[in-house]
């Protein structure tokens, strides 16, 4: 008798609030059928890491864990590290430090937000109360990015593509994206306002507000105009859609194995 649980996997943070963000976003969800849900967190939650989550739900029985990686784009490297620690890669795509974890139970892993028609939006409900002279304004989608090779390319593939999508369903004359890293976002915003004469509104694709959004992305545009409130993703009704929708599809995945075995 096979019984699925749910283990919902972001990074974490220090700040409580950020923490307190990703569980209200879970306790919020309406699920089909009642499954256990456990979140999981890469670091800095003491008590409440990935292994305690996967403990947690092997203590109740659970055979079949069904991972969401709650991460903004498949060009995280953690998003890589944490599938081959759970067990569901063989390999990384990178070398990491991150120790395998003790399962026991299977894994059916998911996919992260990447350019989910919701995720944009949810990017446009944050930073419309900004907007003023739609015809004149580009909204800057602004992500953490990656040096690493193949990673930078899943990050760009993933956030032009959303930032099509925030274009769609907004009325503002243009949207673009930018990256920490490499660093693009100084350029970005000195291009559309001052090249392209456009009112900038940059928005931070962030789950939760932290050092990057508060310090890193203000520090990058100082003497540049734009518009900027630091609203992050979270909290937004529609994440505990997307999340109901992956564990959905997890658990038609599941099931499929199940009939098959």
């Amino acid at each position: 008798m096979k019984k699925p649980g749910v283990l919902i996997i972001s990074h974490g943070s220090q700040e409580q609030t950020w923490v307190e963000s990703v569980d209200d976003a879970i306790s919020r969800l309406n699920l089909p059928v009642p499954l256990p849900v456990e979140a999981g967190f890469l670091e800095l939650v003491e008590g409440r890491l990935i292994q305690d989550g996967i403990d947690r739900l092997e203590a109740q029985g659970v055979t079949d864990i069904l991972v969401v990686p709650l991460f903004v784009s498949s060009g995280s490297t953690h998003v890589d590290e944490i599938e081959y620690a759970i067990g569901a890669k063989e390999t990384p795509d990178r070398e990491t430090d991150l120790e395998p974890f003790d399962v026991k139970a299977r894994v059916h892993f998911g996919y992260p937000v990447d350019n989910d028609p919701d995720i944009a939006v949810m990017v446009w409900d944050k930073v419309r109360v900004l907007s003023q002279q739609p015809e004149e304004e580009t909204i800057l989608l602004v992500g953490h990015g990656s040096i690493h090779d193949g990673f930078r390319e899943r990050w760009e593939a993933g956030i032009s593509s959303l930032a099509e999508r925030v274009q769609e369903v907004s009325d503002v004359a243009h949207t673009d994206y930018a990256l920490l890293n490499p660093e693009s976002v100084y350029d970005k915003v000195k291009y559309w306002s001052e090249e392209r004469g456009n009112r900038v509104i940059v928005a931070p694709l962030f789950l939760s507000a932290g050092y990057f959004t508060r310090n890193v992305i203000p520090g990058r545009l100082q003497e540049l105009n734009y518009v900027y409130s630091g609203e992050t993703l979270l909290p937004h009704p529609l994440l505990g859609q997307w999340l109901e929708r992956q564990i959905q599809i997890l658990l038609e995945r599941c099931n499929e194995v199940k009939a098959s075995s």
